[in-house]
């Protein structure tokens, strides 16, 4: 446990464009001190962490030596690869590391034994392990707080909706049914196992309201595209996947208690023609009261006067994927040895963040 009011020291796990963000948002924020950076590329070793942020060099040169960054003694990692890598983080937190993660980290119930092996690292090392991210992970956050309104909970509900035209990202996408042909006979599966972390999402919701869950499920559902849709890198043909709708549901008592949904959409020439209310989270508490909240996501005005292109804004996607993992580090470093979710700490405060 750190003294309250002190830096932390902070190792960053890798500068993807999440990874990016989050060693900015580190080196801006004076409760933090950035002192290694961990590179998976062998082309990024010996590179400075402000440099492959694309901000000013910030002293700290990238490595791949993990025992060297363990030496430092950091409070924390901040490990934001896509997906999480269980003996790399067996080794982090046996070493005494807590690690805040945005790498589809939810609860950790997705990897059976696995979990296992992470709370029993946390034992060993007296470290925590916490997961969050903007969806899911933030949008669950505000659903938990938006319940706690209510003396009375019948169902929760967080809608996601997006256009993701402009979202270029093949390698992450394809895996939910994106550019399948239609009439695939395995694409009915894909979006369950694309979005297998709102099932963690649905239990972490629950777990929230007191909810014991007797099942969750994901139903799926479909759209083609009637015409060859071109993108960026990729191109989507006539009657393939062109969007994606998965519905994870929490069932208690043979009722659905919790349905987490994500719909993506791309293109105009979708068939059934999804219409969506905009892009963000719906998010209703159906009790009493009923909740409901609306959330959306705009540029500040100097983004808007500064940015060149489209692309300038994705940059946004990326901020709010790193900074709920990020404004958890003093909860997490506190909390006891262990998988904590938002269950477990205190309410999340953002700390040195005013400009």
């Amino acid at each position: 446990m750190r003294v309250p009011n002190t830096s932390y020291r902070v190792v960053q796990w890798t500068t993807g464009n999440v990874g990016k963000s989050s060693v900015e948002a580190i080196a801006k924020n004076p409760n933090y001190e950035l002192v290694g950076l961990y590179a998976w590329s062998k082309d990024k070793v010996g590179e400075d962490a402000g440099e492959l942020a694309g901000i000013e060099p910030l002293g700290v040169q990238a490595t791949d030596d993990v025992d060297a960054l363990l030496a430092l003694k950091p409070d924390v990692v901040v490990y934001n690869p896509m997906w999480i890598d269980v003996d790399e983080l067996v080794r982090i937190l046996e070493a005494g590391v807590n690690v805040v993660a945005s790498a589809s980290f939810i609860t950790g119930h997705n990897l059976g034994a696995d979990r296992d092996k992470l709370e029993e690292a946390c034992r060993r090392g007296g470290s925590t392990l916490f997961g969050s991210g903007v969806s899911p992970g933030f949008a669950e956050l505000l659903a938990i707080v938006a319940s706690t309104a209510c003396d009375r909970v019948d169902k929760i509900t967080i809608s996601e909706s997006a256009d993701t035209t402009l979202y270029d990202s093949p390698d992450t996408e394809r895996p939910v049914g994106f550019g399948t042909a239609i009439d695939d006979p395995n694409l009915q599966p894909m979006a369950a196992k694309g979005t297998a972390v709102f099932a963690e999402a649905v239990r972490l919701v629950a777990d929230s309201i007191g909810v014991e869950l007797d099942e969750i499920k994901c139903v799926p559902e479909y759209a083609q595209t009637t015409e060859d849709l071109t993108m960026a890198s990729w191109t989507i043909p006539k009657g393939h996947v062109a969007g994606v709708y998965a519905s994870w549901q929490g069932i208690a008592g043979g009722k659905t208690v919790v349905d987490i949904n994500v719909r993506w959409k791309k293109g105009q020439t979708l068939e059934p023609d999804w219409q969506l209310d905009g892009d963000g989270w719906k998010i209703t508490i159906d009790g009493r009261p009923t909740v409901n909240m609306q959330v959306g996501f705009l540029p500040p005005p100097d983004m808007i006067e500064n940015a060149k292109n489209i692309a300038d804004f994705f940059v946004l996607g990326h901020i709010m994927t790193a900074m709920p993992p990020i404004h958890a580090i003093p909860a997490v470093v506190a909390a006891a040895p262990g998988i904590a979710t938002y269950n477990d700490l205190p309410l999340p405060q953002a700390r040195g963040v005013m400009a």
